[in-house]
């Protein structure tokens, strides 16, 4: 990676830190890394998240339901255009839901601009792996 796609990587590992490691304020600085019209595809809404506050009102629901255990981002690949980036990564995570242990997988895709001289979500689709089985 070069300088600038590793910039945009940095963002997006401080932008999951937020809700995967939740202490004290860091959830709330989850709202720093969401542009306003963000939109994000979930594979547990049915409809799209729209807007900011939308968007932060889901991940943290999920980070203030759940006991996080471990997250893992892997094998990043980050293109960039002009003032826009599109990043892709794996992931692994271990949490706690209503009483469940739970490991899992899965991939994501994000669109980031940079506006203000920081970079901020506009995009986001996130599944686990299909199941060929």
């Amino acid at each position: 990676m070069n300088q600038k796609e590793k910039e945009v990587w940095a963002s997006v590992q401080a932008m999951n830190r937020c809700w995967t490691e939740n202490s004290g304020d860091q959830l709330e600085r989850l709202k720093d890394y969401f542009h306003e019209t963000m939109v994000a595809v979930t594979p547990v809404d049915r409809l799209r998240l729209e807007g900011k506050e939308a968007c932060f009102a889901g991940w943290s629901r999920f980070a203030q339901t759940t006991a996080i255990h471990f997250w893992k981002e892997s094998n990043p690949l980050v293109r960039l255009y002009g003032r826009t980036a599109v990043v892709t990564y794996y992931y692994d995570m271990a949490y706690d839901f209503e009483g469940q242990k739970i490991a899992t997988t899965g991939r994501d895709m994000m669109v980031l601009v940079q506006e203000n001289g920081r970079w901020q979500m506009v995009a986001d689709q996130f599944s686990p792996p299909p199941d060929f089985t």
